[in-house]
Parts: C-alpha cells; sequence; structure tokens
C-alpha cells in the first residue's frame, strides 16, 4: 500500500526559505506525494521560486489567496479543500525535513494501525545553522493532555485525512493548537514516532519574546475556543508555566 500524501504549505515572503522546504521534499525516500504550496500573496520572489520547481515537478502545485489574510490558517484551509491525499501533512515555508520522513511515519502508521502521528524534531537558527538538539516531545497526545500543553508539532504531523472532516484552521494565535483540540476532542490519539524528521526554524529573538502574550493566547484557547471553565482553566495553565519554564531553561 502507497497512500498518497497531501503536503500543504502556507507560503509568505518567504523567498529567502523556500528552496531549502521544498528540496527537503523533493529529497524525501518515499515519493508518493503532492505538495501544495499556497502563497498568501506574497510581494517578494516567493512565487517566482516556486514556479521553477512545479515546471520540474508536476507533483508540487502553485495556489494563491486572492487576497493577503496575514495568517497561515487560510492557506492551510485553501490546500486542505485542494488536496488529493489519503494523507495529510504540513510543513511551513521556513521549515525542512529530512529524508526519511514521510516513509518512516507511514511505516510507523501501517505497523500500529494509527490514524494520527507526529515526531520529535531539531532546532535550526534564521539562517539556517542546526542547533543539533533533539526536541523531545510527547510520546501520546489525548484531548486532555494537550489541554495542558501542546505538544503536537505542525511541522512533523502525519494524520489520516478522514479525521480532518470539516474541521479547519480558525483564523486566531495558536490556530494548529485549536486545530488538533477539535480533532482529539472526538476521542482520537496521537502517536510520536520517537524519531527526530523535522527541522523548525526559529524566529530572531523567539527565546525572548513577550511571555506574557504567549499565555494570553493560551488562556484564549482554553476559555473562549473550547470553552474550558475557570478552575480547569488555571489549573491547565499553571502546568503551561511550569512546562514552558522547564523547556526555557533547558
Amino acid at each position: 500500500m502507497n497512500p498518497l500524501i497531501s503536503i500543504i504549505t502556507p507560503c509568505y515572503n518567504a523567498s529567502p526559505f523556500i528552496t531549502q522546504t521544498i528540496e527537503s521534499v523533493l529529497s524525501q525516500t518515499y515519493p508518493y506525494w503532492e505538495m501544495l504550496i499556497v502563497d498568501d500573496c506574497s510581494t517578494d520572489r516567493s512565487a517566482e521560486i516556486i514556479q521553477t520547481y512545479v515546471e520540474r515537478d508536476t507533483r508540487i502545485r502553485y495556489l494563491r489567496t486572492e487576497n493577503p489574510s496575514g495568517s497561515p490558517s487560510l492557506p492551510r484551509n485553501i490546500g486542505l479543500q485542494q488536496a488529493q491525499g489519503e494523507y495529510i501533512a504540513f510543513l511551513d515555508s521556513d521549515d525542512a525535513w529530512f529524508p526519511n520522513k514521510l516513509e518512516e511515519q507511514v511505516a510507523f502508521m501501517e505497523a500500529y494501525s494509527y490514524n494520527f502521528v507526529y515526531s520529535d524534531y531539531e532546532k535550526m537558527s534564521w539562517n539556517g545553522a542546526r542547533a543539533d538538539r533533539w526536541i523531545r516531545v510527547r510520546s501520546v497526545s489525548t484531548y486532555w493532555d494537550i489541554l495542558e500543553s501542546n505538544e503536537i508539532p505542525c511541522l512533523t504531523v502525519l494524520l489520516h485525512r478522514e479525521l480532518i472532516e470539516q474541521t479547519r484552521f480558525r483564523s486566531i494565535p495558536k490556530e494548529d493548537y485549536a486545530f488538533w483540540l477539535e480533532i482529539l476532542r472526538k476521542g482520537v490519539k496521537a502517536y510520536n514516532t520517537g524519531k527526530i524528521h523535522a527541522l523548525y526554524r526559529e524566529a530572531v529573538n523567539s527565546r525572548s519574546g513577550n511571555k506574557w502574550k504567549m499565555f494570553a493566547q493560551q488562556w484564549f484557547v482554553l476559555r473562549k475556543v473550547e470553552g474550558v471553565k475557570w478552575i480547569p482553566s488555571i489549573y491547565f495553565m499553571l502546568i503551561f508555566a511550569y512546562k514552558g519554564f522547564m523547556k526555557y531553561i533547558k
């Protein structure tokens, strides 16, 4: 069985990085994929670079939003609407995969009859220098697990299309977090392969970013999106804060 995988890549002004992203897909040892790059009205050379790959490989498709949305949500939703694959994967236009990512994840899913998997990853700096540090995430994620903290890295996910149904990304902060919550709320579990499969590009100064803003966004998802009551929300926020602190000092 060789299921087709639809890779959805939102893109906005990614000309310094999009080549590495596309090349990491082309280098996959698993060849049964399509890549839908959805451009959110970039004003740099992104479209030109992407078109050179579209001409070279029919598995790569270029789509464009009618107006800039300022969020990866709309491009991802357009990609979901156009996807032909049995499985869905997400890869942002400044991140990259290791060559065995898709092959090993498909084998893992089929070996254990899973329909939602993700993996550990490494970080790289804004200029592409690898940190060479294994970012380990939770081995199994349920709805209740990720209410505490989201440890499902979007760039490593592979899931069966039937899980998504009509679920779409919302135009809110932490849109991927809200997306996973909506899927896992149905009783679904997501499983970690236990391997490193991706490179996440860390934004400049992200480590010293606005922590209060991060907490506010987490609170918004818990209270306004999921409707969690005050006391449980405070409990989940305390765990979120603790895990964030431990992650920061490592």
